[in-house]
């Protein structure tokens, strides 16, 4: 088990009841963007799926987590919608792979997915 001082940057796939259908967002193999995102991210960062997340008109919603490394750096969750891309994956496995919230910068690109959403939704998944 990693310590809490290891503790690697987490990411949340939302699966609820639009996130992952495939007749709200067709053309998207959204079976495949979960072991997807683990195969190219390995042991930067755990991937886990989530019921819904309430962010249903952004589908499909990645969270992405601070490491324990990154949050004490300032590191912030930051949260992703309109993920319906293999780039936009691979942008985020990329800049996980860097150190992901707090240790190193986004993508550019992933300025346009960035969004934001209500302390309410925010606690549903952030620590």
């Amino acid at each position: 088990m990693t310590s809490h001082s290891t503790a690697p940057c987490r990411v949340t796939v939302c699966r609820g009841c639009c996130c992952g259908d495939p007749r709200k967002i067709p053309g998207v193999d959204h079976s495949a963007q979960i072991p997807r995102l683990r195969a190219a991210l390995g042991d930067a960062a755990q991937v886990r799926a989530s019921d819904c997340l309430d962010v249903c008109d952004q589908a499909n919603v990645v969270v992405v987590q601070p490491s324990a490394a990154g949050r004490a750096a300032g590191g912030r969750p930051v949260w992703l919608g309109l993920v319906n891309d293999d780039d936009a994956l691979d942008d985020i496995a990329a800049w996980l792979r860097a150190g992901g919230p707090g240790l190193a910068e986004p993508p550019g690109v992933l300025d346009l997915y960035t969004i934001t959403v209500s302390r309410r939704v925010r606690a549903a998944v952030e620590d």
